[in-house]
């Protein structure tokens, strides 16, 4: 391929699937940094794969170049969870007063029922199945997408307020 076709390809690619790709990893904690070295990453395994090895594509190229980048971001974050050891933290104590009653606070800001299931699930250690059972949910999966979104209700409510993790401990 020549460079001008080459050139006009990524940048054609850029314009269309990056703001998607952005749009994504913002939604999975990303930064636009990351967004960005993704994309780049992706772009590369993506020309490698359609020019170098000529591969015909069985979907878009927008709906590839997406794939690569979100396959791409799944891999970054499990090596970031990896590498992001909790080097000398001692949670042997138990929190204070007030920061439990600010975790409370912010648990009872996304329901009773969310935060009534966040509990069982947590403290008392029911499995997805009992969780079913006690929250009339139809199968496990119904129970366990229900504790995802009140975890991201959580997760929303501390963003909002622009709460780190150091803001629960002292």
């Amino acid at each position: 391929m020549k460079t001008p076709n080459r050139s006009a390809l990524i940048q054609g690619l850029y314009l269309e699937s990056f703001p998607d790709v952005a749009k994504y990893i913002a939604s999975k904690g990303g930064t636009l940094d990351e967004a960005k070295e993704i994309f780049q990453e992706g772009i590369v395994r993506y020309y490698e794969h359609i020019v170098v090895k000529q591969n015909p594509l069985k979907s878009g190229d927008k709906a590839y170049l997406f794939g690569i980048c979100r396959n791409l971001w799944h891999s970054h974050f499990q090596q970031t969870i990896k590498e992001t050891a909790l080097d000398g933290s001692d949670f042997s104590e138990e929190p204070s007063f007030t920061e439990s009653e600010q975790l409370v606070t912010y648990l009872k800001s996304v329901g009773q029922k969310c935060m009534n299931l966040l509990q069982s699930f947590y403290y008392e250690k029911l499995s997805m199945t009992q969780l079913a059972t006690r929250f009339g949910y139809r199968s496990e999966r119904s129970a366990t997408v229900q504790k995802y979104k009140c975890l991201e209700k959580v997760r929303n409510e501390v963003k909002s307020k622009s709460l780190t993790y150091e803001d629960f401990i002292a």
